[in-house]
């Protein structure tokens, strides 16, 4: 598989996706609804999946979308690489026009995610990672820069989900008292990670397999971390649940 060339297909879905999401995001109506969940679902989500599909089903593999139809698993676990995405993560920041948040975009091989695409459009901030190429990030028109490979030995700031708190998280953020705490939304949290900015996220609350994977695959390809909390084991996706389990993603050695 030539995850490089897919790279390329990866990173312009995502800008296509960034441009259709801007035009509603400066719209009066966004065309606010809500999922049986209750989670919010805007024009922009629908746009961003229908642009994504189009430009990556050129690629001949099957794709996984949490805005496109529901597949079996009995058919997907057949899949040995597709593609995983999330068109616009951070749809709640989305309604409140803060800025944060994001397309992702995950090639996943064997329930590993081989190559990530994290795009903030309002920031004009593209991320992207793979195994062979390192992680790397672009504002803009800008020259890309190479993510370094930064591994602490102990944790200075940690980043957590202020619109999802926990009992858990409170107790994991106690454990480290002297550590800053910042917040971020959407898969943000792991690019501050990536950039050396944070050591820590823990994770005690639900999200899905596409919350994460594009994410991931950035966080992995610097030399980080996505841990299952009561396993110490990668993430794993394209499982029959899509769930994440609750997860601790790092930097620290």
């Amino acid at each position: 598989m030539n995850v490089e060339a897919l790279t390329l297909v990866a990173v312009g879905a995502a800008k296509s996706a960034g441009t259709e999401i801007m035009e509603v995001y400066g719209a009066p109506d966004i065309g606010l609804a809500y999922k049986e969940d209750d989670s919010p679902l805007t024009r922009a989500d629908k746009a961003a999946h229908h642009c994504i599909l189009e430009i990556l089903q050129e690629t001949g593999l099957p794709v996984l979308s949490e805005e496109g139809e529901e597949v079996p698993y009995a058919v997907r676990s057949q899949w040995d690489w597709f593609w995983m995405v999330d068109p616009l993560d951070g749809t709640k920041e989305f309604v409140k026009r803060n800025g944060e948040f994001t397309v992702n975009i995950a090639l996943i091989h064997e329930g590993r995610p081989v190559l990530g695409v994290v795009y903030a459009p309002v920031m004009g901030w593209m991320y992207w990672g793979s195994e062979a190429e390192g992680a790397w990030k672009q504002v803009g028109d800008r020259p890309p820069f190479r993510l370094g490979q930064v591994q602490k030995e102990q944790v200075g700031t940690m980043v957590v989900s202020l619109s999802h708190p926990s009992a858990r998280t409170r107790a994991f953020m106690a454990d480290y008292p002297e550590a800053s705490v910042i917040s971020m939304g959407s898969s943000l949290k792991f690019m501050l990670l990536a950039e050396g900015k944070a050591e820590i996220y823990p994770r005690f609350a639900p999200c899905m397999e596409w919350d994460t994977a594009a994410a991931h695959g950035v966080l992995k390809a610097m030399g980080g971390q996505v841990l299952q909390a009561e396993s110490d084991q990668s993430l794993e996706y394209n499982k029959k649940d899509l769930h994440n389990p609750y997860f601790i993603a790092s930097t620290v050695t």
